[in-house]
Formats: C-alpha cells, sequence, structure tokens
C-alpha cells in the first residue's frame, strides 16, 4: 500500500498487504490493452486502502500508457446527478491528445448533458434515456482506449447519484469487448452501489474485491515503511498499540503513528524509535484526538480555513475560502503550506485551484471539534461566499449551497434552494435525484399560504413521473390537500391535471378519471376556455383508452375544443397535445387529414421551442409514412432527435411503433430485439401505456412468426401483467391470431379470428389500424366466393383502406376477381402491381402469392407454378412448414416438378434429426461447443439473444438433456463421430 505520513514527513511507496490484489490489477489491465475488458471493484471500510490500491493500479496504467480518467462520487454537499462520470469524462479533455468526439456521431450530443461543449442543453421537462447515455459513455471510452487501452476510475460510488450508478450497471454488462478497465471504490455499508457490484460479482460479469484490514505484521511493516526502517527497527510495543488502535485499519495506522510521534510518545533516540509511555495511547479516540492536536498546533488563521473548509466538505476551491476569509491567494497559499496543514490537507492535482483534505475521517473528526453555535455561524458564512463566488449557483454548488443554508438554521432558504436543485436535475434527466431534492425541499419549506409547497409539489409530480414511481406521484393527493387550503382554485385544479396525466402515463385510468372531475369541480362551471383547455385535453387522452362505442367521439369533441382554445390562449404544449390526439382521432376515416393535424402540431412545436412535442409529431407523421408507403425514415428521425436530447418518453413511442412495421416488414429479429429494449426501460420508468403497447407486440410477433404457442403465452403474458385486452382485441384476432392460422394452414380458423377482430372493433372502436377489414379479410371473402365486386369497392373506397400492408391483400383481392372474370391479362397485371405494393412486407407479400396462386391456378390464369415456387422458397427458408408444405402440395397437384428440400438437414445427425432438432437448433448446439455464451452466438447467427435462449430451451426438452454444458459435450462427441 502506498502510504503518506505528515507529521513523520515521509512518503513511501511500499505496498503493503495487497499483493494479490495488485497482481490482480495487473492481469486485468493486461487483458484490457489485448481488447477484452473488465470490471472491477475495490470494497471496504473507510481508510481501508481503496483510493491508494486505485491509485496503484493507475501507476501500472500510467507505465503501459493507457488512457487515465478518473472521477469520484460527491463529496462536497449533497449528491450531484452523474457527477464522477463528468468529471472522468473531463478528464479527456486535459489529455495532451484528446479523443475526437465528433467519430461518436448522434452519441456525441447524447454526451451533451455531462459535458455541455459536445451537444445541446437539455430543456425544461426533457426526460432521460439513461441507456441511451450509457451506451455513449461507453462508446467514448472505448474511443479513449483503442491503441493501448483505457483506465476509467471511480471513487467513492457509495455516494454517487442513482443515474450514475445506472449507467455503471450498464457498463459492466457491456465492457467486455472494449478495450477499458472500469475500476470502482465503494465502502462495503449496505448502499445501491454495493447492490449492483454484488449482484454483478455473483453473475461474473465484475471482479469485487474485498479488501480486509492488516494483520499484526503487516501492521508493522506498514509502520517501518512510514518511518523509512526495517520492520525489526519499529519497537514491538509500538507496533501492539498501533494494531490496539486501529485494528489493522492502514489510515489509522499512520495517522495514530503520526500522533504517536508528534505527541512524543514514539521518539528518536541515537538512531532508534522507542516508545516512551504506553498509557497514553488508547483505541479507536486516538485517531480523533491527534486531528484534535494537529488543529490545535495550528495558527488561528491556518485554523479558521481548515474550519472553513471542512463545512464545505472533503473538496473545496480555493476561491470561496478566499471570500470567507478576505485573504488574497498568496496569503491563503502560504497558510496551507505549512508544514502542519500539509499533514491534513493537499492540493488537487486534478482541478487546479481544488484542495482536499487527505481523508473523509478528519473533515469528520475536525467538525467535530465545532460547537454547533460556532458550525452554524461558520456555514452561513460559507454559504454567503459561495453565492457571491458563483452567481446563480451553477451546476452542484446549488444543492452545496442548501445544505449550508440548512447548517445554518436557514431552512426556508434551503428549501428554495433544494427545489431550484430539483429542478435543474430534472432539466437534466436525473429524475431519481430530482425526487430526492424535492423531497428535501418539501420538509424544509413551510409558508402559510401553500404556494412554496405548491411548486415543490408540481415539480414533483412531473419528476416522480419520469422516476417511474406512479404510485407514489398518484397518493401525492395527499400532499395536495395539505398545500391546497391557501392555493387558489386555478392552481389546484392544474395540479389535480397534473396528477391525471400522471395516471394516463401510468395506465391508471380510473385514478386520472377521478383527478379530471376533482379539477373540473374545483373551477365551476363559470372558469374560463383557457383553465378547462388543459383538462379538456387528458380527458381526451383518457377517453381514447376507455372501452364504449362513444369513447372516441367523445374524445374528438374534447380535443378539438382544447385545440381551439389553445392557440387563442397561447397554451401551446395543450395545443400540440391536442392536434396530435386529433390526428390520431381522424386517421381511421381521413388519412390526410390526420397528416395535417400532426403536421401543425408540429409547427407549433418548432415555432414555440418545445422540442419534446416536436419529437411526438414527428413521430406519429413517422408513423403514417409507414403506414402508408412503408417508409421508415421520419420514424428513425425521430428516434434520433428523440435520443440526441434524451427524450425518453418521445423516443420509446417512436420505438414502440416501429417494433409494429418492422414485424410487418418481417425483420422478426431487430423487432424482437427492440420490443425487448422497450419493454424492459418502459417497465422500469412505469410508462403502463407504452408497457402495454409493446407487449402487444409481441403478440403479433409471435402470430406473424407463425408460432401459437408462442402467441398464447404472449397473450398470459399480457394478461397477467395488464389485465384486459379490450382495446387490443381487434389486434389479437384480426393482426396476429388470424395470420398465425393462415401460417398453419387453417383458413375456417383465420376467418373465425377475423370476424372476432371485426365484433370487437364494433363494440369499441379504436385508433388503431390493421384489424384485417381492409385487407386480409377482403382476400379471404373473395377466395370463398363471399365477396364480389361490390363489396371489393365498397372496401377499397374507404381511405382507411390506403394503408400499405392491406392494399397489398386487397390488390391481390382485385387479381382473384379479374382472374375468376376472365380478365386473364389484367389479372396477372394485379399480381404484379401487389408484389410491387408489398414490396417491404416480405412475409406479407409470399402470403398474398400462396393464396393468389392456388386461385390463379383453379381458374387457369397467370403463372401460378412460378408465384408458388417463389412463396415455398420463401416459407421454406422461413421455417414455416405448413405453409411450404401447402406449397409443394399445390405445385405437385399441377404436374409441376418439386425439389426434396433438406437444406442443411443431411448436416443433421440422425439420432438429432429423430428427435426432432432443427437445422437453426443443430448450427446453436454447434457453437456450444466453443463454450459461447448466448449474446456471442446471437451475434454469430445474426439473432436475437432471446431467440438464441429459445433455441437452447428447445433443445435441452428434445435431447432430455440438463443443461448447455451437456449439450455442447454431446454436440462435440457427433461432431467427431460423423453425421450418421
Amino acid at each position: 500500500m502506498t502510504t503518506s505520513v505528515g507529521v513523520v514527513g515521509q512518503r513511501s511507496s511500499a505496498i503493503v498487504g495487497r499483493d494479490s490484489e495488485l497482481r490482480t490489477m495487473g492481469e486485468l489491465l493486461k487483458s484490457a490493452r489485448g481488447g477484452r475488458g473488465a470490471a472491477v471493484f475495490l470494497v471496504g471500510e473507510g481508510g481501508i486502502g481503496k483510493s491508494r490500491l486505485a491509485a496503484s493500479a493507475a501507476d501500472l496504467g500510467f507505465a503501459a500508457d493507457m488512457r487515465l480518467l478518473r472521477g469520484r462520487g460527491s463529496a462536497m454537499g449533497p449528491t450531484a446527478p452523474f457527477r464522477s462520470l463528468t468529471e472522468a469524462l473531463l478528464s479527456l479533455a486535459r489529455l495532451d491528445s484528446p479523443v475526437d468526439v465528433d467519430a461518436l456521431g448522434p452519441y456525441r450530443a447524447v454526451l451533451g448533458r455531462l459535458i455541455p461543449d459536445w451537444g445541446p442543453p437539455v430543456t425544461e421537462h426533457d426526460g432521460g434515456s439513461l441507456i441511451i447515455l450509457a451506451e455513449a459513455v461507453l462508446r467514448l471510452i472505448g474511443l479513449a482506449g483503442r491503441g493501448n487501452g483505457c483506465l476509467v476510475t471511480l471513487e467513492d460510488l457509495h455516494e454517487a447519484d442513482p443515474e450514475t450508478l445506472a449507467v455503471v450497471d450498464y457498463l459492466i454488462d457491456n465492457i467486455a469487448r472494449q478495450p477499458i478497465v472500469l475500476l470502482g471504490t465503494l465502502r462495503a455499508d449496505q448502499s445501491p452501489a454495493l447492490e449492483i457490484v454484488e449482484s454483478a460479482a455473483r453473475r461474473d460479469a465484475a471482479v469485487l474485491i474485498r479488501l480486509d484490514r492488516l494483520d499484526k505484521p503487516d501492521v508493522r511493516r506498514l509502520a517501518a515503511a512510514c518511518l523509512g526502517v526495517g520492520k525489526h527497527d519499529v519497537p514491538q510495543d509500538a507496533a501492539d498499540l498501533l494494531w490496539a488502535g486501529s485494528a489493522g485499519n492502514p489510515f489509522l495506522v499512520e495517522e495514530i503513528l503520526g500522533g504517536m510521534v508528534d505527541g512524543g510518545l514514539l521518539v528518536a533516540h541515537e538512531g532508534r524509535w522507542q516508545v516512551r509511555d504506553t498509557k497514553r495511547a488508547t483505541a479507536p479516540h486516538t485517531f480523533v484526538r491527534s486531528v484534535a492536536r494537529r488543529v490545535e498546533l495550528l495558527d488561528t488563521h491556518t485554523r479558521d480555513l481548515v474550519s472553513a473548509a471542512a463545512v464545505l466538505g472533503q473538496r473545496f476551491p480555493l476561491a470561496v475560502l478566499r471570500e470567507v476569509t478576505d485573504l488574497s491567494y498568496r496569503d491563503l497559499l502560504s497558510y496551507l503550506h505549512t508544514d502542519r496543514a500539509a499533514q491534513l490537507i493537499a492540493s488537487d492535482d486534478q482541478a487546479p485551484g481544488w484542495y482536499g483534505f487527505q481523508h473523509q475521517l478528519i473533515v469528520e473528526a475536525v467538525l467535530s471539534l465545532l460547537a454547533p453555535a460556532d458550525r452554524a455561524r461558520l456555514s452561513a458564512q460559507v454559504a454567503d461566499a459561495v453565492e457571491a463566488v458563483y452567481p446563480g449557483l451553477p451546476g452542484e454548488w446549488c444543492q452545496v449551497c442548501a445544505s449550508l443554508r440548512l447548517n445554518a438554521g436557514e431552512t426556508a432558504v434551503a428549501g428554495r434552494l433544494f427545489l431550484e436543485a430539483g429542478r435543474r436535475a430534472l432539466n437534466q434527466g436525473a429524475a431519481d435525484s430530482a425526487v430526492a431534492l424535492l423531497d428535501r425541499a418539501w420538509e424544509w419549506l413551510e409558508d402559510e399560504d401553500g404556494t412554496a409547497r405548491a411548486d415543490v409539489l408540481e415539480t414533483l409530480l412531473y419528476a416522480l413521473a419520469e422516476a417511474g414511481q406512479i404510485d407514489r406521484g398518484l397518493s401525492s393527493v395527499i400532499a395536495l390537500d395539505q398545500v391546497g387550503a391557501g392555493l387558489d382554485r386555478q392552481r389546484r385544479a392544474r395540479l389535480r391535471t397534473r396528477l391525471a396525466w400522471a395516471a394516463h402515463a401510468a395506465g391508471r385510468f380510473t385514478d386520472g378519471i377521478a383527478q379530471v372531475d376533482a379539477a373540473r369541480a374545483l373551477l365551476g362551471p363559470d372558469a374560463s376556455p383557457a383553465d378547462f383547455a388543459p383538462i379538456d385535453i387528458v380527458d381526451a387522452y383518457l377517453a381514447v383508452d376507455q372501452p364504449g362505442q362513444e369513447q372516441l367521439r367523445k374524445a374528438e369533441v374534447l380535443a378539438r375544443r382544447a385545440a381551439t382554445v389553445a392557440e387563442t390562449a397561447n397554451l401551446h404544449v395543450v395545443a400540440c397535445q391536442a392536434w396530435q390526439l386529433l390526428g390520431a382521432l381522424v386517421r381511421p376515416r381521413d388519412p390526410v387529414e390526420a397528416s395535417a393535424c400532426f403536421e401543425h402540431s408540429r409547427a407549433i412545436a418548432v415555432q414555440h421551442e418545445l422540442p419534446i412535442w416536436e419529437i411526438h409529431a414527428l413521430a406519429r407523421l413517422g408513423n403514417d409514412d409507414a403506414m402508408r408507403d412503408g417508409n421508415l425514415d421520419r420514424m428513425r428521425q425521430a428516434r434520433q432527435k428523440a435520443s440526441s436530447i434524451g427524450a425518453v418518453t418521445a423516443r420509446y413511442h417512436a420505438d414502440a411503433s416501429t417494433s409494429l412495421q418492422l414485424i410487418l416488414r418481417g425483420e422478426f429479429d431487430a423487432a424482437e430485439a427492440l420490443i425487448d429494449e422497450v419493454l424492459e426501460a418502459t417497465t422500469r420508468l412505469g410508462l403502463r401505456e407504452a408497457v402495454r403497447y409493446v407487449l402487444m407486440m409481441r403478440i403479433v410477433l409471435a402470430g406473424h412468426r407463425g408460432r401459437s404457442q408462442d402467441l398464447e403465452h404472449a397473450l398470459a403474458d399480457f394478461r397477467a401483467r395488464e389485465g384486459d385486452l379490450v382495446q387490443h382485441a381487434p389486434r389479437v384476432h384480426g393482426l396476429s391470431k388470424a395470420i398465425c392460422a393462415l401460417l398453419e394452414e387453417d383458413r375456417p380458423r383465420a376467418v373465425a379470428e377475423l370476424s372476432l377482430a371485426l365484433d370487437f372493433e364494433a363494440a369499441n372502436p379504436t385508433i388503431y389500424a390493421y384489424a384485417g377489414r381492409h385487407g386480409v379479410q377482403l382476400l379471404l371473402r373473395i377466395l370463398s366466393g363471399a365477396a364480389g365486386w361490390a363489396a371489393y369497392e365498397e372496401i377499397v373506397s374507404d381511405p382507411a383502406s390506403q394503408f400499405r400492408w392491406d392494399r397489398q391483400f386487397s390488390t391481390f383481392g382485385r387479381a382473384v376477381l379479374l382472374g375468376r372474370s376472365g380478365q386473364h391479362a389484367k389479372a396477372t397485371a394485379a399480381v404484379a402491381e401487389a408484389i410491387s405494393v408489398g414490396e417491404p412486407y416480405e412475409m406479407g407479400r409470399h402470403l398474398g402469392l400462396r393464396l393468389a396462386g392456388e386461385a390463379a391456378l383453379a381458374d387457369g390464369w397467370g403463372t401460378p407454378v412460378e408465384w408458388l415456387r417463389t412463396a415455398e422458397e420463401f416459407f421454406h427458408k422461413a421455417d414455416i412448414p405448413a405453409v411450404a408444405g401447402a406449397c409443394r402440395a399445390l405445385l405437385r397437384g399441377a404436374g409441376a416438378r418439386v425439389a426434396q428440400r433438406r437444406s442443411g438437414a443431411e448436416e443433421i445427425p440422425a439420432a438429432l434429426r429423430v428427435a426432432g432438432v432443427t437445422v437453426r437448433e443443430y448450427e446453436v448446439m454447434q457453437l456450444l461447443v466453443r463454450r459461447l455464451g448466448n449474446r456471442e452466438i446471437a451475434e454469430q447467427l445474426h439473432l436475437s439473444t432471446r431467440t438464441v435462449e429459445r433455441h437452447i430451451s428447445s433443445l435441452l426438452t428434445k435431447t432430455g438433456l440438463p443443461n448447455r454444458k451437456a449439450l455442447g459435450e454431446l454436440a462435440a462427441t457427433v461432431d467427431t463421430s460423423g453425421a450418421g
């Protein structure tokens, strides 16, 4: 352990009692330079040597020419969002060869949340995707590590904010393929940081090194290193005293040793160290007394400086001390650089103009020497100095000043500062930190009329919604009642409306309606339209998700009223919300008007600088593009914009819509990966509206893969988590179950499911498309003879029939009608048109060919053999055997030659073929021989991790083997014995 005892006047480079830990660090750093990263955490009590071992690791990294980044948890005032990450990344700017952050592409802007120079500022109430930010941090430090690797040291993680810990957790799970060592230090006390680290260690994602106290021989060796003598030159009775006083804690060993020397207990006599009076050394208070002795020995000016610095925390800027003391910088430095002051305080090499105590325990000891009245007085003086040096209290200074005012007994001022700090944390996307700060504001702000607490509550409701603490947000109605008595009706109604929005985001519709009713009652019938507009629009959004034939009509009336009033009353956010909802409501009957509504909403958002609502509008326009033309450009643009400013809700809504389009396009693995990502994030954030949507997408995905068992499991999962499916029933039956039935060649079941879909839609109209009426159902009715030209014209004249997914099937239906009426050339041309319309939708297009091909064979038109061969080829490769088999049967019936299908199957050993192992499952099994993880297998086979998990589960079932290791061993055996 690297040591220093200021009172002895020596620094030792000796490493005592940590040989195995240093070896581990060296091995991890070497591995990182080779491209294999790791996360390692040093855990132990205060003073055990975590920082010193981390410094030794940095020395090793420096010697190997690695990039070194360092940050620490906030030791100055309350927790500051992303503090240690920001400090670490700022280290890059100080390097001789800075990283080219432009190489990060769109992720550079995301990092603007940490480094303002790298991206746009975050505007008020913008959310933040921690997943995106974490990925941006990972890419940046990976870029920094190119060449010789990078060591990122984050100290005092037990003091880190929840957002930093979320990023650390992400880095742990994704660092293995990067040239990075992430080194964290934290105390052994129970904390969120320790839970993350221990969890990572249990799943072998991180190395956890618990630093124990030194044993008696190592305590003696440490003392010898500090004194600059051999181990046996330290008197045994001195070593015994050090052991008794420190219990093997290295920091206490050094401090007690220094106190023993300063106090004349341990003296050098004729070249040898001797103990004079063993009764004077007791533990564990020896350390505090040692610090007290040192403070007493300081001159008056230096003692005042040390006390003021301790009030600020372990680290402090000279500028604040200068303001407190009215001393010049020269005089300040002269006091701080005395021998005795240097025993307690040292300059911060990483931050010019900053100093810090040698250890947090010294800060605590100095503060314990101050009388309560003196500490309160000094806290007020330091707070005044902070406000003078840092006007407006930027960054974490707002929180620091809040804590100082609290320590000074100025609770009301402290409460207002905590409120401002909470607002800033929320704007930065640090919702959890914002909640903690606003809770403190609520605790200390007490005003007669309740106005100040209402300010806190209004911001807190935003923060709780962003942090996913929806239940707590809804329970805030009690707090609202506490502060409401002194507020005017409009303010109380506004708070109720905010609660209603929180309920809407959480899918708690009954609670939302109750808050809407309460807000209307507060305003009374004589309130102005401008007062009602915010309530009307949340009421409209709640109505959309309620069952009943009149709910959509009610929602449209409310939304139109809100839109009209909002624009004249300058309620720009309400106007954006209203026009976007109107677009969704009118889309089924007039897609052109819907797009106009979305464009109008976007124009309002751009004009009034509302980036969140601009992105929501862009996402809805992108969804229109995708439905009308199959074009995903604007959807991707919305996602990128949302990511660039950390607009979490907007980003996940765009992702959810994108997942549906990926399913329709047959990009199943990409859809599955996106659904899993969005579901994990929105579940954590409590965004139940988005959760419901992506759970529905799981059902649709299973249907379009032709996996009825997976479909039923996904359906059961939805019901278990979210309850009824009334609003999504048309899609469950028309877009999922009906398609799945067709892929299983069960046409009667498909017809029945489509009928159910339309029955549900008639009873409970929804804003969602693709129930099947305008596409698949029309084609099936034409094929069965139940629909002719009149029915066809009625359907395609409906504006809602113009969505491209439906048009491919209706065009195939037109081809069948033309062929049946003897217009063969037009029928063939209609198939070519249907193929063109269905170009984005690989599975849907081939399903249309299979269905129309059968009709063409029966009626003698077109080139059905060619169409059926094309469809058979696709469904064979897609592992949808029922449709592939039906195509082959139709081809044989037409007298066409049908090739035997065994692509890859001949490579599967006979025993495994008999067990039902598929080609893809066998490919997965072969990779298990190399002991690859699921993620590595997924990357090699271009699958999603969840798909690999499903294949392994299926293999275990089919082979009867107990685990993946046994599968790998079986695969190795059959590989060497041949595929017989």
